[in-house]
């Protein structure tokens, strides 16, 4: 694809990933992705932000042909999706300097061997002039690794902002123009990558707000050229109310964990309370993490397996724990033959989770008439606790 103008200065160019489906060998990608590069021809000084993948370079490179020389070349993430060719820009640009951060410099030389000599690097606040526009760049740790930072063109009022408010989308438009599309892949984004993150994300998020801001351009999916959309969509993420709602992944052997997840889920939704199920046996995991940025209760459904959760259960629950959601409830439902400590494991495997544990219901073999009871008794207990937050 031929780069795509931004602005007369700024151009997008990089690759569009339209078939990969797995990111990291661990992040479904239904949509594909895009590694986005921006090139800045200022009056005096040429930049490059950011590059693409390692193994999609000869895209990069066709599409630099015609740049006659490249004084910088902008690293604001460290990781490989956005860092992996910059050896090889330097192989054409010899004299480009790679500007980052000291810990963003530190990863490059471990990552991809970059000489100590490529670099100039970049304090929190610090202006780099190309003549008649510049970029400022700000520090923004933990957007998703420690050495992230965004940089400002204060000229077209543009924040390039890498992995911050990203999607991973394949598409050929510019532009956001699927609004409704492009939030589920930004939540998704959100849940999957930025979601452990909160708190240090949410003052990363403060130290953009008194920029004057018309375009926001991130390194994986389309240009926001209404910035509000995807800034007021993080608010709500990040401390925005919880919602009425339990998220119900399960798995079940023979049948005993689905019947007491069928119960719950029509109890639950007799009382009120919003519910989202997941069979773990082969839901999506993006799916997973979208419904808990919101949740307020997360019910586990497993059956006992050599006296343990089923090992999809301790998988999503490991997930759980890592993803950090806000939730305020959690409990566990299932069955078990002759005994087992499923409710004790899956209690361990989310310390990181600030839950309050409500009363686990476990039957012995298929449920009985007093499993289902115990059940609807649960579905009571949710129901008071999500009005107790002020949920409706």
């Amino acid at each position: 694809m031929d780069a795509r103008i931004i602005s007369d200065r700024v151009s997008l160019i990089g690759f569009v990933d339209w078939d990969t489906r797995l990111f990291d060998s661990l992040i479904p990608l239904p949509d594909g992705t895009s590694y986005n590069a921006y090139l800045i021809q200022g009056s005096e000084k040429t930049a490059l932000i950011d590059t693409v993948e390692g193994e999609h370079y000869k895209e990069l490179l066709r599409q630099l042909e015609d740049v006659k020389s490249l004084d910088y070349v902008v690293s604001l993430h460290s990781e490989q999706d956005h860092s992996g060719a910059i050896p090889r820009v330097l192989e054409k640009f010899p004299k480009a300097k790679v500007v980052t951060n000291p810990k963003g410099k530190k990863m490059l030389m471990d990552l991809l061997f970059v000489e100590e000599s490529s670099f100039l690097t970049v304090e929190d606040g610090e202006v780099l002039s190309l003549g008649d526009c510049s970029l400022e760049f700000t520090y923004t740790p933990w957007v998703h690794w420690p050495e992230t930072m965004c940089a400002y063109m204060a000229e077209e009022q543009i924040l390039f902002s890498c992995d911050f408010f990203g999607s991973h989308i394949a598409t050929s438009e510019t532009y956001v123009t699927d609004a409704c599309r492009v939030h589920e892949a930004a939540k998704r984004y959100f849940a999957e990558i930025m979601m452990p993150f909160c708190k240090t994300i949410l003052k990363n998020l403060d130290k953009l707000a008194g920029k004057e801001i018309k375009l926001i351009a991130p390194s994986h999916g389309p240009v926001y050229d209404d910035p509000l959309f995807i800034i007021e969509a993080y608010r709500q993420w990040l401390e925005g109310p919880l919602e009425n709602k339990v998220v119900l992944p399960f798995i079940s052997m023979h049948g005993s964990t689905e019947a007491m997840t069928s119960h719950l889920s029509a109890a639950l939704v007799d009382r009120g309370v919003m519910v989202e199920r997941f069979n773990l046996a082969y839901t999506d995991i993006g799916k997973l993490a979208i419904a808990l940025v919101d949740a307020a209760t997360i019910v586990v459904g497993t059956p006992t397996v050599l006296t343990g959760p089923h090992p999809n259960v301790v998988y999503a629950a490991f997930l759980a724990n890592a993803l950090r959601p806000r939730a305020a409830f959690a409990s566990v439902i299932g069955s078990y033959g002759w005994g087992g400590k499923a409710v004790e494991t899956v209690a361990g495997l989310i310390s990181n989770l600030k839950v309050e544990i409500v009363d686990p219901v476990l039957s012995v073999g298929a449920p009985q008439d007093e499993d289902f009871a115990a059940l609807d008794a649960l579905a009571d207990a949710i129901a008071e606790k999500h009005k107790g937050l002020g949920l409706k």
